[in-house]
C-alpha cells in the first residue's frame, strides 16, 4: 500500500518517489497546500475505496499518517 500511495503523491505533486518516506510531511517536505492535499485525498479515496472525512485531514501530516488511516478504515 505504501508504494502505491508514494506513486500517487509523486504523480500529483511532481515529487521524486524515491525520496518519499513514511516520515515525509505534506506541507514542509512536499510543499503541498490545502488544495493539493484535497486532490490527493480524492485520489486516495478512489484508489483504496475509503472515505477520508474533512475533519480527519488536520490529523494527516505525513505519508505514514495516510497509510495508517487507510489501513485502519479500509
Amino acid at each position: 500500500m505504501f508504494e502505491k500511495i508514494k506513486e500517487l503523491i509523486a504523480e500529483e505533486l511532481g515529487a521524486d518517489a524515491a525520496t518519499i518516506t513514511k516520515e515525509t510531511t505534506f506541507d514542509e517536505d512536499l510543499g503541498a497546500d490545502s488544495l493539493d492535499l484535497f486532490d490527493l485525498v480524492m485520489k486516495f479515496e478512489d484508489e483504496f475505496e475509503v472515505k477520508i472525512p474533512t475533519e480527519e485531514l488536520e490529523n494527516i501530516k505525513t505519508v505514514g499518517d495516510v497509510c495508517d488511516y487507510i489501513e485502519k478504515n479500509k
